[in-house]
């Protein structure tokens, strides 16, 4: 028989969804079975109001809602670990879901019928939020509340002249959730994912313990947790390698209309990682035929007549795809006055299509919180609010032509996607294998995300569609079925099987630590 401890579900932003465990079990006449004045006290930051259970029964990816008993606002640490110990004390213990910024897609963070963690409430109590993100410039390091949002560890850096190492594209999403899954941006061909550049956590695991680790101290709960998906604790702080932060960026994008010398040139990127050497950023995207064609006439990075021109790319070339390299070369006043010479250099060793370069400068911050002004730009327009069918992807180097042939020129072919196809690809020796974070077994794999939205009034408003192109994708992929070998980021799985593929060589290791670190149980999990 599972020990009571593992029937208690808690969750990060963007982990396992969650299993359906009732708090109202244990209840009877609206009072708990057990408790004492530290169970009073946390009670009273359980909030039940509508407002409050609505707002927590939605996330970024609007497809799936489940409603919680009510939302718990901790005012510290030790408050998420006496909220896990009451739901122990329970005769069926209750759900609890720590939710950051509701940035998953796929219920990650519910708790239906439980109660889900607020955790932006710990960095909320009558202080500026930045009283949880202390930065040491002698070490070099970032201490930062697991509730804080990267654009605030940003802007606090900063004021040091510093910076982390590595971003993903989007900043107002919280530390403890990209940490709980990996981190991914276009720095990571150099630096590794963000869960490679954390020194130590303070960690509340699902026994309502909270515990410091690093990778000498407690290190089996520390390379759980990061890339762990949620299922090995909740990070309340992180420790971050920090750097000195650049002033302003060369931002570039180089256009293909053949996917052979896009990934080549790629590759070719990623193999300068010496600092100073290349690109400081690598990423790359996919506009399909249509999408030049009938979609936006401008964006935050091309003007109108850019888009005209890489449209008329596409006819001219008969492509179904145009692909572009999107770089950034960071520099600094001492660097100033070589960065355009570096950047002509770095360019003539590249097979794009002579004459489509673009170019801007921009500011450090600008340049890393280019998605948030995006975001503003979509929600004037109605856009941000609506169903966000995502499906993210690591595919091996060796299989990616494949994976183009198959899916830009065969599902997607005739798609007009509302939304950005990100593929770039990584290193993998900068990821630590001791972490759960899964990758494909090669030296180089690709980050492919299908990002689309399902806005109504166009072929991406069904929702249903983009799902059944996203199932056609996913049944590509399944190994185990003859594909290539893709491995889901941000996963979903709703079966044994489902993880157990997932997992591939971990699984056993992963199981095995479920057991010894005494986590909690979901759903998704519970057929282990």
């Amino acid at each position: 028989m599972m020990p009571r401890a593992q029937l208690t579900t808690f969750l990060i932003v963007t982990s396992f969804l969650s299993t359906v465990t009732y708090l109202g079990a244990p209840v009877h006449g609206g009072v708990l079975t057990s408790y004492d004045v530290s169970s009073l006290d946390i009670m009273s930051k359980i909030h039940t109001e509508h407002d409050a259970t609505t707002k927590a029964s939605s996330d970024f990816g609007h497809i799936v809602h489940a409603t919680p008993n009510g939302v718990f606002r901790p005012t510290f640490p030790a408050d998420i670990a006496a909220l896990i110990r009451l739901s122990l004390s329970q005769p069926t213990p209750f759900t609890v879901a720590p939710r950051g910024k509701g940035h998953s897609s796929r219920g990650q963070a519910f708790a239906p019928g439980g109660i889900v963690v607020d955790m932006s409430a710990l960095g909320d109590h009558g202080h500026h939020t930045s009283h949880r993100i202390d930065v040491s410039v002698d070490r070099m390091y970032v201490d930062a509340g697991g509730e804080q949002l990267w654009i605030d560890v940003l802007h606090t850096a900063l004021k040091h002249g510093l910076t982390p190492r590595v971003w993903t594209d989007y900043l107002r999403i919280t530390v403890g959730g990209t940490l709980s899954n990996a981190g991914i941006g276009g720095q990571a061909f150099r630096h590794g994912p963000q869960i490679s550049n954390v020194h130590e956590l303070d960690v509340v695991t699902g026994m309502g313990e909270m515990i410091t680790c690093s990778p000498e101290v407690n290190s089996a709960l520390f390379f759980a947790v990061l890339g762990g998906l949620g299922q090995f604790g909740v990070i309340t702080r992180a420790r971050i390698r920090l750097e000195p932060a650049p002033k302003r960026v060369k931002w570039v994008r180089i256009a293909y209309s053949d996917v052979h010398p896009f990934t080549t040139d790629q590759e070719l990127l990623i193999s300068k990682r010496a600092s100073g050497s290349g690109f400081d950023y690598v990423e790359g995207q996919v506009q399909l035929n249509w999408t030049l064609t009938q979609g936006r006439r401008s964006s935050s990075f091309f003007s109108a007549t850019d888009l005209a021109r890489l449209a008329g790319l596409a006819i001219d070339t008969g492509s179904v795809a145009i692909y572009y390299i999107e770089g950034a070369m960071y520099y600094d006043d001492n660097t100033a006055a070589s960065v355009d010479q570096k950047l002509d250099a770095l360019l003539e060793e590249l097979s794009f299509v002579r004459g489509f370069v673009f170019v801007r400068d921009a500011s450090y911050v600008e340049f890393l919180d280019r998605v948030g002004r995006e975001e503003q730009n979509l929600r004037s327009a109605g856009a941000w609010d609506v169903p966000h069918p995502w499906l993210n992807l690591f595919v091996p180097r060796s299989r990616i032509l494949h994976f183009d042939a198959a899916v830009f020129k065969g599902i997607l072919r005739n798609a007009n996607p509302v939304g950005l196809i990100l593929m770039y690809p990584m290193n993998k020796d900068m990821w630590d294998d001791r972490m759960t974070a899964m990758t494909p077994d090669e030296d180089v794999f690709y980050a492919v995300g299908l990002l689309r939205s399902a806005v109504a009034g166009g072929s991406g408003g069904d929702v249903e569609q983009l799902e059944r192109e996203n199932a056609a994708v996913l049944e590509l992929c399944d190994l185990a079925g003859g594909g290539i070998g893709c491995r889901q980021y941000l996963p979903h799985h709703a079966s044994r099987d489902g993880w157990r593929r997932h997992f591939g060589a971990k699984w056993g290791r992963v199981a095995d630590l479920k057991a010894r670190i005494k986590i909690v149980d979901s759903k998704e999990w519970r057929n282990f």
